[in-house]
C-alpha cells in the first residue's frame, strides 16, 4: 500500500461522500460524531494500556480501526468547513517547535 498524503486523504473522502454518502452531515453533526468516535478510541485504549477489562463487545475492536474513524470524521469537519489540513498541520508544527524549542527538554518531570 502506498503512502496517502493529507490532501490525498482530504479528496478521497471528499470523494466518497460525494459517490455514495449523498453528502456531508452538518458541522456540529460531524463534531459529535468525532467525539463518538474518540471515546470508543479511549474505551479501547483504558481496556488495553489501562486497568479496565475488556467486555465482551470491547474485544475483537482494532485500535487502528478506531484511529482511522477518528481521522475520518475530522477529515470531514475539515472538508466542509474548508480547511487544509496539510497547511494546517505545517504551520501547527512550526507554532510548536517555536514555542515548546527548549520547553520538554527543560522539563525536569520528564
Amino acid at each position: 500500500m502506498e503512502d496517502l498524503t493529507i490532501k490525498e486523504a482530504q479528496k478521497r473522502v471528499d470523494d466518497w461522500i460525494r459517490t455514495y454518502g449523498v453528502r456531508y452531515f452538518s458541522e456540529l453533526t460531524n463534531m459529535v460524531i468525532l467525539t463518538e468516535e474518540v471515546g470508543e478510541l479511549a474505551r479501547i485504549i483504558s481496556r488495553i494500556y489501562g486497568e479496565q477489562s475488556f467486555k465482551d463487545n470491547d474485544k475483537n475492536r482494532d485500535i487502528g480501526d478506531e484511529m482511522a474513524d477518528v481521522m475520518w470524521a475530522l477529515i470531514c469537519l475539515a472538508n466542509q468547513t474548508g480547511v487544509d489540513l496539510a497547511d494546517a498541520f505545517e504551520k501547527n508544527m512550526k507554532k510548536k517547535t517555536e514555542r515548546d524549542r527548549e520547553r520538554h527538554k527543560n522539563n525536569k518531570k520528564l
